[in-house]
């Protein structure tokens, strides 16, 4: 293969040009991989994935990672953030809105339904004129 930048030839298999760096637009850098590091017993003990993980311990670890104090820390690109969506639309819709509530922001509480904007606003007219009626009141009866 002919590098782009330098017009030098290099294997297609490489990522990257060995001689000036460009990348290989035809290399497929896209990696999925899956490590699980148990601290346990004053040894860390590293696995592959969950399934590699011996019976006795992979229940402890699923019953610690299924409970309230537990978090899945996920750092993707913009693809994968694109994946993980396609994913969470995809999850029967209790296990969906769980997800989305606890990655939204926490929301400020919605106006009661009767309180309609036209009806907030005949509200605020009618406080605001209370509050002027009061006002002149109290400075007729200073007088």
């Amino acid at each position: 293969m002919k590098c782009s930048r330098c017009r030098k030839t290099f294997s297609a298999e490489e990522s990257r040009c060995p001689h000036c760096g460009e990348a290989n637009p035809e290399f497929n850098g896209l990696y999925q991989t899956s490590t699980v590091l148990i601290s346990s017993g004053g040894s860390d003990l590293v696995y592959r994935s969950v399934e590699e993980v011996p019976t006795r311990l992979r229940t402890k670890l699923l019953k610690f990672t299924n409970g309230r104090n537990s978090a899945t820390i996920l750092i993707a690109d913009r693809r994968g953030r694109r994946e993980v969506a396609k994913a969470m639309r995809n999850l029967p819709g209790p296990a969906y809105r769980r997800l989305v509530g606890a990655n939204a922001p926490a929301a400020a509480p919605a106006a009661p339904a009767w309180l309609t904007p036209r009806r907030k606003k005949a509200f605020l007219a009618a406080l605001a004129l209370l509050i002027l009626a009061l006002i002149a009141f109290v400075f007729l009866r200073m007088y």
